[in-house]
């Protein structure tokens, strides 16, 4: 009989250890996908997307090339 309560006793204390490490566990996750989410958030505010950087430079280069087919045609005159 004495050795059943010492067993009760070892499986509760590992049961709430391991609660104890689970609850932890989730914590640090629930920490990490705010700070993904937080991250999601800001970096498009300080970094330009790569397709947006492309689509910008060729707006600014076709402008280029219409302003130097316009010099062209003012030096050729």
């Amino acid at each position: 009989m004495e050795s059943q309560v010492i067993f009760n006793i070892a499986v509760a204390l590992a049961g709430g250890l391991g609660l104890w490490v689970l609850n932890s566990l989730t914590q640090r996750l629930q920490k990490a996908e705010d700070k993904i989410e937080m991250l999601t958030n800001e970096l498009p505010k300080e970094y330009v997307q790569k397709l947006d950087y492309k689509e910008d430079m060729r707006e600014i280069k076709d402008l280029l090339r219409q302003i130097f087919d316009k010099l062209d045609n003012k030096a050729d005159k």
